[in-house]
């Protein structure tokens, strides 16, 4: 197993467009890395750059410590995973987990061994005389990970593996992943999804991409926690941070923030000192939010505009005076609470946010 560097690594299509812009991440043995992102945001072209499925424009791709740009992806010590699954629909589950090592002309009882060793992992045992047309999504596309294990790669990469599988073959086979993580300790994994809830439960650290660059790595609950800035806010967590335009100006070891409704809170967050207010950006999860009884506990007021049951928890969606967004509060449980009704929202200091005109984190105190 390997660690995997990038340095300054940048993919330049012929037409100049720069779909990756000098990205720097190193990924240590053993880690389960997830690269995570909106659409168009360049996470699959990276993964393909590691397979040495797409050329590397600018910077080096190092794995094991060796230089690989120029080497073919047969020869890096990769086994890559995709969405469609990609076997072999004449072969056996057996024999599309033994072909690459025939190929390679492996002793064939070596060749038994492993891919009973990984049917065994992946519960595929009673399935190795099925063809591929004779199993659900789910069981294919632990066919299509029982042949990358056989291979035993430096790297796996896995590039939305769960995208085609419907909501509950999807739980069952993160599920399974996350189960072969942990019996694959030094394993190194490298995994694209679009899916955050997949990317929070699998990683043991996330890199977030956007445009083309990293906005963040970080643990999952370092970017849920500690974003670096509003995209990481609004992308990790569902439903979104609320984000609101406000004005904050520093008082000692508090910060004030006048928000658009003319309220005022305090929050223990470290800004540049200043007589003057600034433009900023208040952040406070949906999740963090309270409903209180008087205006004097709250952080804003407004009118329900739309209420969402979801029998575990209610989602208001909040019209506030002055913003132009909804202020969302996710409610444990059942709410008498309808559209129309004004409430009062409160949260804890601990749990607010605070950004600058240019959208980046202002720190805590600690």
């Amino acid at each position: 197993m390997a660690d995997v560097k990038l340095t300054h690594v940048k993919k330049i299509y012929s037409n100049n467009v720069e779909v990756l812009k000098d990205i720097n991440l190193d990924i240590k043995q053993g880690e389960f890395i997830v690269f995570v992102g909106p659409s168009g945001c360049g996470k699959s072209t990276l993964l393909r750059m590691i397979s040495g499925l797409e050329e590397i424009s600018a910077g080096t791709l190092e794995i094991d410590g060796e230089v690989v740009n120029d080497i073919p992806p047969a020869l890096r010590g990769i086994a890559m995973v995709f969405q469609s699954y990609a076997l072999y629909p004449h072969m056996t589950v057996y024999d599309n987990m033994a072909f690459s090592l025939q190929i390679a002309k492996v002793k064939k009882d070596d060749v038994d061994k492993q891919v009973r060793k990984a049917a065994d992992m992946l519960q595929l045992t009673p399935y190795l005389d099925r063809l591929p047309k004779a199993l659900s999504g789910g069981q294919r596309q632990r066919v299509a990970i029982g042949r990358a294990i056989v291979r035993r790669p430096k790297v796996f990469l896995f590039d939305e593996p769960l995208s085609n599988l419907d909501a509950a073959l999807r739980v069952a086979t993160r599920m399974e992943i996350a189960n072969l993580k942990d019996s694959m300790p030094d394993s190194t994994m490298i995994y694209v999804t679009h899916d955050q809830v997949e990317a929070m439960t699998l990683a043991d650290r996330i890199v977030l991409l956007s445009g083309g660059n990293i906005e963040q790595v970080g643990s999952p609950l370092e970017l849920y926690e500690h974003p670096a800035n509003v995209f990481v806010a609004k992308f990790i967590g569902s439903p979104a941070m609320n984000i609101i335009p406000c004005r904050v100006e520093a008082t000692g070891d508090q910060t004030t923030v006048s928000l658009p409704d003319t309220s005022t809170v305090q929050t223990p967050v470290v800004t540049a000192s200043s007589e003057q207010s600034k433009a900023a950006f208040f952040g406070i999860r949906p999740e963090d939010v309270g409903v209180v009884d008087t205006k004097e506990e709250a952080f804003v007021s407004g009118e329900v505009s739309f209420v969402e049951s979801l029998g575990e928890a209610t989602l208001l969606y909040v019209k506030v005076s002055g913003c132009e967004d909804m202020v969302i509060a996710k409610q444990a449980g059942t709410l008498a609470t309808k559209r129309g009704d004004i409430v009062h929202l409160s949260a804890g200091p601990e749990k607010m946010h605070l950004f600058d005109e240019n959208e980046q984190s202002y720190k805590r105190e600690a």
